[in-house]
């Protein structure tokens, strides 16, 4: 029996898989897609769950095969990140895509990040004052009490590196190794040997034209295949995304989250807010944030089902450059720079509202006006480093917690619910590398506001 209900699931995700085809077939645009398949995930997922339980091995069982096609996606993302990075960077170079010099374009684009960051501390900040939230309020069971000793037996290494020891730590020393994502900088290091390369090239144009030229034509080839291989595999987001969230809501511990609730709802209300915050930021910058919120939702929606930044950045790059009008040398520099640098829900608002709550177990004011200024600095410093993968916003919780001499044991409170709020951290963060590659194309030249204001593209995963 448990054998037939098992084809049985697999029969009827495949079935929904068709129906997200036929739309394609008939026409329907990529971002309604992608918003059925979310829907149409979070629809049969709970619906397994109530049909099984969380703990039924049916249930287990599916979800091993549906994994085929969630994970099985973002497999395939995060396997062209770093080609993708690598080469579009160099491109900036031989194509002249960027209108100003390197250093002003980063400079810009970790300004933003840093700014934004330190912004969504102080919205997590008030928005746990606002709620009232205390971490000696949480109920703390086994599963709890095994998560904080696994996070202080974690906090000793991560801690242990002063600032400049994570600046060098977004340098490359092996490139090989950098690129194949073993370190949680490793996509920064990556940006920062292409460029290396870019200027490498500019020099030689000077002294031998020809030369030059070869080489351009070369990544010109390059990247065009690149690109084609990210066109083929963001073809299968919505599919993806439909997978993913079945998984979630299938799985979720919702007695958990009912437990719990007010934090998340706190937690939800502060990522609003922050996002918020990036739209008027986009409109002070004489942009239209309906049109971002338009050209970025299938970016967001996957950030969101996914939990992985990184996973996200060809969808992110391809956003900015093809819907946003951004240029290809300040995406890229905008998406990478964002998988490690101020994270404004991993690295600023979780960490931020984790320390307010913290902060009176041990007798401190979290209302302390010196608490709160240094609380907010060692965030926005915290943020460097901070992986584009699952578990971010722990390393980010760690470091802050440590240098606020705070109990690092007392984050493992809210590990029941940490899938769920990941889900709009990541979001979160993707909005934030987006915004600042938009802000810092307007700034430096380097967006085309026809295209930013143009109606989204209907086929936005065709695009090469």
């Amino acid at each position: 029996m448990d054998n037939f209900l098992l084809v049985l699931n697999i029969f009827l995700l495949l079935l929904l898989c068709f129906g997200l085809y036929k739309m394609q077939k008939n026409g329907v645009s990529f971002a309604k897609r992608v918003f059925a398949g979310l829907g149409i995930g979070i629809v049969f997922g709970l619906g397994l769950q109530y049909a099984y339980g969380a703990d039924s091995e049916v249930l287990a069982g599916s979800i091993d095969w549906f994994n085929i096609v969630g994970s099985g996606y973002v497999k395939f993302l995060q396997m062209i990140v770093m080609p993708l990075v690598f080469i579009s960077i160099i491109a900036a170079f031989t194509r002249l895509t960027l209108k100003s010099n390197i250093g002003k374009v980063s400079a810009l684009i970790i300004g933003i990040l840093l700014g934004t960051t330190a912004i969504a501390a102080a919205v997590g900040i008030g928005t746990t004052v606002l709620f009232d939230l205390e971490a000696i309020e949480i109920e703390q069971g086994d599963a709890e009490t095994a998560r904080g000793e696994q996070l202080e037996s974690r906090a000793g290494d991560l801690a242990s590196k002063t600032f400049p020891q994570q600046m060098l730590d977004l340098l490359p020393a092996n490139v090989f190794l950098d690129f194949t994502g073993a370190r949680s900088t490793s996509t920064i290091a990556v940006v920062i040997f292409a460029a290396f390369i870019g200027i490498a090239y500019l020099g030689v144009r000077r002294k031998n034209a020809e030369q030059a030229d070869s080489f351009a034509k070369l990544v010109d080839t390059f990247y065009t295949i690149i690109m084609r291989v990210v066109t083929l595999i963001l073809r299968l987001t919505p599919y993806g995304i439909l997978a993913i969230m079945t998984r979630v809501t299938a799985t979720s511990d919702y007695g958990a989250i009912a437990k719990l609730g007010e934090f998340v709802a706190a937690s939800y209300v502060a990522l609003l807010i922050v996002f918020g915050i990036h739209l008027l930021l986009l409109m002070f910058a004489g942009l239209n944030p309906l049109t971002y919120v338009k050209k970025a939702f299938p970016v967001l929606s996957f950030a969101f089902t996914s939990r992985t930044s990184a996973g996200t950045l060809p969808l992110n790059i391809k956003a900015q450059t093809k819907e946003l009008g951004v240029s290809d040398g300040v995406a890229n520099f905008a998406g990478s720079f964002g998988l490690s640098i101020g994270q404004n829900g991993c690295a600023g608002v979780y960490p931020a509202m984790l320390a307010v709550m913290i902060a009176p177990t041990v007798g401190i004011n979290p209302l302390d006006p010196s608490f709160l200024f240094m609380l907010i600095l060692v965030v926005a410093i915290s943020s460097f480093g901070v992986a584009g993968v699952g578990g971010g916003a722990t390393f980010a919780a760690i470091l802050v917690l440590s240098a606020m001499d705070l109990p690092i044991a007392l984050a493992g409170l809210l590990i029941s619910v940490e899938p769920l709020i990941d889900m709009g951290r990541t979001a979160l963060n993707v909005s934030g590398s987006m915004t600042a590659g938009v802000l810092t194309g307007k700034a430096t030249g380097n967006l085309d506001t026809t295209v930013y204001n143009r109606p989204p593209s209907t086929d936005f995963e065709a695009d090469a």
